[in-house]
């Protein structure tokens, strides 16, 4: 006889979970952050890990944790906000005078 092929149990799509709280500003910015990856994902598995990541943060309120589990699904997005400090070179005033005539000396003898 004929053996009818198993049919694969699909497991429900992961909903978004409701857990944002503005009163409390991290945990708010943290589910802003949840809520756009969910949207923008497509994958079971990853919406999966985002759930369990955002009730470890509801649970635990460990922020480090959330975001380095995270991350991995936010892509280039991170790498745009450019988080490095910037350079400022300083100098003192009497130092930029002597390089300030030291150029216009240089300048006004060339001609």
């Amino acid at each position: 006889m004929v053996e009818e092929p198993e049919k694969k149990e699909s497991l429900p799509l992961p909903e978004k979970l409701m857990l944002d709280d503005p009163s409390n500003f991290q945990l708010h910015a943290a589910y802003l952050t949840y809520s756009e990856l969910f949207d923008r994902t497509t994958s079971p598995e990853t919406k999966r890990l985002l759930n369990e990541s955002i009730t470890a943060l509801k649970n635990n309120g460990d922020y480090m944790t959330f975001y380095d589990s995270i991350n991995r699904f936010r892509g280039e997005d991170v790498a745009q906000h450019g988080f490095g400090r910037a350079f400022i070179k300083t100098q003192k005033k009497r130092e930029w005078r002597r390089k300030t005539q030291k150029h216009e000396r240089i300048a006004r003898h060339k001609k």
